[in-house]
């Protein structure tokens, strides 16, 4: 059940709570109270969404624009702890998550761990911080609101807009529907970040289209990684990166979000509210931006002086964000019509275990092109594609999902053959000469007596391709071996026991 904050407010209390006056004691009591209330309609809000009542979203909002609200007169208030209303309104989604669990086969949870890097904040600053992020976020908004698209006066409309609008409705129209395909999907992980700081969906939806098309396990050859591809030093100052379990939350659809607003506004504010600009930036590196930006003496990112500066891939990529973020807006006037889906948020709890491929072969495509595969990788990062999931893991998954995993993979011919496939050795098929029994099984025979016992974890195994080669279960391969889920993280090199598998031979 969730904590309530009054609680953590109790526990966390500065020691010198008694020298305040009484009236700062009953102010900072009365926020206190209001940011509990605002959880409890929050947590009413939830069970609204989850029951499909159109009231819901705009309760939660509200709700969460009233913890805001707290938060910012925290920061003004002698004896209120900032600090405590910052962490309990960063982790609230996940904490109802983890320990209420979905609400009516509904989850608006935040997967992203909390951060063991995380330090008690210094109150001046953050108020200072939160205090600077309102003109940029409001300017943005005014400019580039989704409604009445002001977006389309804000950014130019030219000639390179307008060829990356062919691009994106030819070759590749494809890339463009599996990106919003994707995004509707994630929508709820991603748009409330960009919301809460009044910035516009449309530009949401573009850099990710752009940056990974909506893949949250892309990866660049320069090393950028997760939806909205950050590099590792510059997520890391965004709040990204290891999470002390072997996941990096780059790959974190929520997080990530979280960190492009944070890294956007702080563009803003350097870049005189440029969005052409501020993505440059976020291409080309914030130190180029900042210093043509400067040399130029602000001139606009379509400035031939400006332009030139920026290399081919930020004066492809800045048009080609727009163009995306237009389409987005205007699909219909260019006769686009997007795909559609039910993303409704579900989770599903495995009866036995299993890898997201084998849940892809037993649900089945569903009345979908594609399948779901995309979809459970998309919404649970943290696992690998054939990782073996333990039995009673819960799954973020959609309403449709968690429906077909019911009737198909829980048993019956279909949950079997899905098992079988992702279980198969390709290494059985291979025979050795004038013999009709595959070569690993008789080698297998042949030195049962004098098997080692033990694996060295070589370049590209998972823990689950390992227990299936050697016909072992995962989760007692991790037991045997103290490796913690839910990642399951090896190295190259690392030596296994084997202990239990009936195959300990390494081939």
């Amino acid at each position: 059940m969730l904590v309530p904050l009054i609680a953590l407010v109790g526990l966390l209390a500065p020691p010198d709570a008694a020298a305040q006056t009484r009236r700062d004691r009953a102010a900072a009591e009365a926020l206190v109270e209001r940011m509990q209330a605002a959880e409890t309609r929050y947590r009413e809000a939830v069970v609204r969404i989850g029951n499909a009542d159109p009231e819901g979203q705009a309760q939660s909002d509200a709700a969460l624009e009233d913890m805001e609200d707290v938060i910012t007169a925290c920061a003004r208030q002698r004896g209120c702890s900032l600090a405590t209303m910052l962490t309990s309104y960063k982790r609230l989604l996940k904490a109802q998550a983890d320990a209420e669990g979905p609400v009516d086969g509904t989850e608006l949870a935040d997967p992203v761990p909390a951060d063991p890097m995380a330090a008690e904040p210094d109150h001046s600053v953050i108020a200072q911080g939160a205090a600077a992020d309102v003109p940029e976020a409001a300017r943005a908004a005014a400019l580039l609101a989704d409604e009445g698209h002001d977006f389309d006066r804000m950014v130019q409309y030219n000639p390179a807009v307008q060829e990356a609008i062919r691009r994106w409705l030819t070759d590749m129209r494809s890339a463009l529907m599996t990106s919003h395909e994707n995004y509707q999907h994630m929508r709820h992980l991603m748009w409330p970040h960009y919301q809460r700081a009044e910035l516009p969906e449309a530009l949401l939806f573009g850099i990710m289209a752009k940056e990974s098309n909506g893949r949250v396990h892309s990866t660049s050859r320069a090393g950028a990684a997760g939806p909205m591809q950050f590099m590792y030093a510059t997520g890391k100052r965004f709040g990204l990166g290891e999470d002390g379990t072997g996941f990096d939350t780059r790959y974190d659809a929520f997080a990530a979000a979280e960190a492009s607003v944070a890294y956007l506004n702080e563009r803003l504010r350097e870049l005189d509210g440029s969005i052409e600009m501020s993505l440059a930036a976020y291409n080309g590196g914030e130190g180029r931006a900042r210093r043509i930006h400067r040399a130029s003496g602000g001139k606009d990112f379509w400035d031939e002086s400006v332009y030139r500066q920026f290399p081919p891939e930020t004066r492809d990529y800045v048009p080609m964000v727009i163009a995306a973020a237009w389409l987005y807006l205007h699909p219909k006037q260019y006769g686009l019509e997007f795909p559609q889906v039910d993303p409704r948020p579900a989770s599903i709890t495995l009866e036995q275990p299993s890898s997201i491929y084998q849940l892809t072969i037993c649900l089945g495509n569903g009345g979908t092109r594609d399948g779901f595969m995309r979809v459970l990788r998309n919404l649970n990062p943290r696992y690998d594609a054939d990782d073996v999931i333990a039995a009673g893991t819960p799954l973020d998954a959609t309403r449709r999902i968690a429906g077909l995993y019911d009737r198909w993979c829980t048993r019956g011919p279909r949950a079997e053959l899905a098992r079988t496939l992702v279980n198969s050795d390709p290494g059985a098929a291979v025979v050795r000469a004038g013999s009709t029994a595959p070569a690993n099984a008789a080698k297998a025979t042949a030195t049962a007596a004098a098997a080692p016992r033990q694996h060295r974890v070589r370049r590209g195994e998972t823990l689950s391709s390992i227990a299936r080669r050697f016909q072992c279960s995962a989760g007692d391969l991790a037991e045997n071996n103290a490796i913690k889920p839910p990642r399951y993280p090896i190295r190259q090199g690392q030596v296994l026991s084997l202990k239990g598998c009936e195959n300990q031979a390494t081939p």
